[in-house]
Order: structure tokens, then sequence, then C-alpha cells
């Protein structure tokens, strides 16, 4: 109990509720934001990502349950991800406990996380650019669901079931940017809500697997806990009044920087790519923007308007713009 009252348990009480906030908020960023982040507090990457898994599995049937009581997950879309992504995420812990010695398990959780972290911010800025492209393209989105994609989905499913089982990395972030690509015109709400049902036993399936191989740390599981839940549960309640443009960019900013510091970048370089990506990345966005005929910037993130025909009509005089997620 002891352990509980500790200044270590208090910091990740702290950061597992700011990161259970941007969870709820925009699906995405719990494993990619929280085991990094255990992992600078001094815990050993294999215990940050076993207790993280387990921490997600409870965190976010907290927010899928908010998502779940106002209808907004698409169901047949969440299935055929569970069918591919619970497999492959129950095979992860297996597969780090295979690499060899603690140590030599360290070294490859660094490495794995560090590129999965780039991947996942890369992935961010790529889908950013395809929805601006659907912005300037014709700019409604049909309340109806997307025909699905049997095949595309199932591999997506698979390759982000085994990238969490590993690493804890990818059922909020790398899963939500390929469900944005493959059905661009699902609402943003309903795809927050399915990827929070998708992912829990998702994360639940490679938590029981690496529970069997390394077992839990009481003194990090229950603040990520206390932390987390409440922290998922205010950010899902908050997720149609906040406007998540600022949060997404912030977050490819805090991934890159992170991915770099996994893989062994000196410090200097990776500020002076955080210098960067701070000063020069709005520019950049600006004039990519301005080439898609949009203005430089742009705090609309209403960009989608719902129709009820094929004509584009909108629904009513009144209809309000629905948001997707970072359409700019």
């Amino acid at each position: 109990m002891t352990d509980l009252l500790t200044t270590s348990a208090l910091s990740v009480l702290l950061v597992s509720f700011g990161v259970g906030i941007v969870v709820g908020l925009t699906g995405m960023g719990g494993g990619a934001l929280m085991t990094p982040a255990l992992i600078f507090l001094g815990i050993n990457p294999t215990v940050a990502v076993a207790n993280d898994l387990v921490a997600a599995s409870v965190n976010k049937s907290v927010g899928a349950a908010v998502h779940w009581k106002v209808g907004r997950p698409n169901l047949k879309l969440a299935g055929l991800l569970m069918c591919a992504s619970v497999p492959t995420a129950f095979a992860g812990a297996f597969i780090v406990n295979a690499i060899g010695d603690v140590e030599a398990q360290e070294d490859f959780l660094k490495q794995a996380l560090g590129v999965a972290l780039l991947f996942t911010a890369s992935t961010y800025a790529l889908r950013m650019y395809i929805q601006l492209r659907y912005v300037t393209a014709g700019n409604t989105l049909r309340q109806d669901d997307p025909k699905l994609k049997p095949a595309l989905t199932l591999l997506v499913g698979a390759v982000g079931g085994l990238l969490v089982g590993i690493t804890s990395v990818g059922s909020g972030s790398l899963i939500m940017v390929a469900l944005l690509l493959l059905y661009p015109t699902l609402s943003a709400v309903r795809l927050v809500g399915t990827d929070l049902v998708q992912a829990v036993p998702l994360v639940l399936s490679a938590a029981i697997s690496h529970v069997l191989v390394s077992g839990v740390e009481w003194a990090v599981l229950i603040p990520l806990i206390l932390g987390g839940s409440p922290g998922t549960f205010l950010g899902a309640r908050l997720a149609n009044w906040v406007s998540q443009s600022v949060i997404r960019r912030g977050i490819v900013i805090v991934l890159s920087l992170t991915g770099l510091n996994m893989l062994g970048v000196p410090p200097e370089i990776v500020g002076l790519i955080g210098a960067a990506l701070l000063l020069l990345g709005p520019l950049v966005w600006g004039f990519v923007r301005q080439s898609r005929g949009l203005p430089a910037f742009d705090n609309n993130a209403a960009a989608w308007r719902p129709v009820d025909d094929p004509d584009g009509v909108p629904a009513r005089p009144d209809a309000g713009a629905v948001e997707q997620p970072e359409p700019r």
C-alpha cells in the first residue's frame, strides 16, 4: 500500500489522467503517449507495456461505454476489426518474450516503440492531407454508413493487433488513421466510437498475454487506472465540444520527438527537429492549404455538411456542420 503513496505513483496518476482525456477526445494517443511516458518516468519498458495494456483495457471500456450509450459506433465495422486483431494481439507478448534476456527485450521494445511512434506521426500527417483533399472535392458528408471493405479491414485489424500486442501502440492511433483512410465519410463521432469499441477486446487480448508472460506491477497499474478512467470519461463527454485540430497537431510533434528519442537520436538534434516542427510546421501546412484553394489558416473545423439526397442538398436549411477528424 505504501508503494501507492509515493511521488512516482502520483506522477503516473497525473500523466494517465491527461492521456485519458486525449483518448476520450480523439480515440487515439493512449498507448502512443502513455507507454513512452512511463518509460521516461523510469519504468522498465516491458513493465510499461504490460501495465499500460491492462490499464487501457479498463480505460477504453469507459470511453466505449459512453460512445455505445449514444449509439455512435459502427458495430459491423468494429466486429470485422475484432476478428483479425484479437488473435494477433495475443501473440505480441510471446514474440517479445522470445527475443532473449531482459536487456535484449528492453532494447527491442525501445526500437519498436520508436519506429511505431514515428510511423504513427507520419500517418497522422498523411491523414490530414487526404482529409484536406476530400474537403476541397465536395465538402459533404452522408449520414448513412459507408460500404464495408472486409479484406482491407481485416488486414488493418491483423497488423494493428500485432503492433498493439508488441508495443501497446496502435489501437487508438494507427487503426484510427487506417479507418479514416478506408472510410473517409464516416463521421468523427462514429469513427471515435467504433475505434473505442473495437479496441476493448483487442487491448484486453494483448493485456492477458502480457499478464501471462510478465505479470503486473500494482504500484504502476492502480495509478494508471485511477487516473486514466476518469480522464477517458471526461474526454469522451467533451468529444463533441472540443475542436481536435490543435490537439492532433500537437500529438504529431510529441510522437515524432518521442520516437526519435526512443531510437537514440541525440537530444540536440531532437531539440532542433522539435523547434522546426513547431515553427515551420504551421507555415508548411498553410502553404498546402493554399495550394488546395483554402485559406492558409482557418479555425473552422466543421468542414463536412450532412446531406440527405444524392444532389448534396442539406437535410434542412439550418443543418449544423458535422466535424470530421482533422479536415484541414
